[in-house]
């Protein structure tokens, strides 16, 4: 399988950037609540090559999942990387003893993340950095200015070519485009989940990825059984329904679904490539109350 053929076809995110519009998240790579090791190395590692063997270019990942497990998994089983891959990461938190998720922020923290993602990588330079702001499930009000700084600075020291934000709202990105462009926005979002409806219209009118994750998060048994309905009439699983409206939603919009079975990867990547009709979307969308 090939790029053209995956679903959903390619994004240029900038210039030197095209990324498949299914990629893959490596999140699921690391341990149970995203800490520690793997319980299956092996199965993580073959992972990884069949995320290249269907065509798939864009990985997203983070020095935090671990912490630098994922990271150092994915050096282990792709490096020296094609040149055609792309690797996401993110920074802006870090893990502590109890697999808490504490903020790490400062302009000094930062540094220190974009180094262990080198370092853990094996890059020179990092493609695409994200900064990540909010909570879990949606952004916090605040300033971005001093650690987007930071960050701005290390890319025109040469250490990151493009930035990008994660949990954050209309105003914070506003705010990071004052100091630097940024080329993808990573935020919750789902088919039941839609706050963000006029953001990833805002976005794709500039040309700007927008990344949703956790694509079956915080459903009501009720938008749960509507989906259950939609999928089972449709032949598919509802994975693969949320996936493909997902990628019919906007022509900005990226997968990177989580997996640590090759199964389960096949599985989400013909998902995506499922045929929704215009009923199927009419349907789909009375989950979510959009906000205009």
């Amino acid at each position: 399988m090939t790029s053209k053929s995956l679903p959903g076809g390619t994004f240029t995110m900038a210039p030197d950037l095209t990324v498949t519009r299914v990629g893959y998240g490596a999140m699921q790579l690391a341990g149970p609540q995203v800490f520690g090791p793997p319980k299956d190395h092996a199965a993580c590692l073959a992972v990884l090559r069949e995320v290249l063997a269907l065509g798939i270019n864009h990985i997203d990942t983070s020095d935090f999942y671990g912490p630098h497990v994922t990271n150092q998994i994915i050096k282990e089983a792709l490096h020296p990387y094609p040149e055609h891959l792309h690797l996401v990461t993110k920074v802006g938190a870090t893990r502590d003893a109890q697999g808490g998720w504490p903020r790490a922020r400062s302009p000094q923290e930062l540094r220190q993340a974009v180094h262990d993602n080198l370092r853990n990588l094996g890059l020179e330079v990092l493609e695409v950095v994200n900064l990540r702001l909010g909570g879990f499930q949606e952004p916090e009000p605040g300033s971005l200015v001093e650690p987007f700084t930071a960050l701005a600075e290390m890319q025109q020291q040469g250490l990151i070519k493009h930035l990008g934000l994660s949990t954050v709202s209309a105003e914070q990105i506003a705010e990071a485009q004052t100091i630097a462009p940024i080329v993808c926005v990573q935020n919750f979002y789902n088919i039941a989940n839609r706050a963000d409806d006029a953001l990833i219209d805002s976005l794709a009118a500039q040309g700007i990825a927008y990344v949703p994750y956790f694509p079956l998060g915080g459903f009501t048994p009720l938008q749960s059984g509507v989906l259950d309905t939609v999928a089972a009439r449709l032949g598919a699983t509802p994975m693969a329904v949320a996936l493909a409206w997902l990628l019919q939603r906007s022509p900005n919009i990226l997968l990177i679904p989580g997996t640590s079975s090759v199964g389960h990867l096949r599985e989400n990547v013909a998902g995506a490539g499922l045929t929704l009709s215009a009923e199927d979307v009419a349907e789909l969308n009375a989950l979510g109350q959009a906000v205009k």
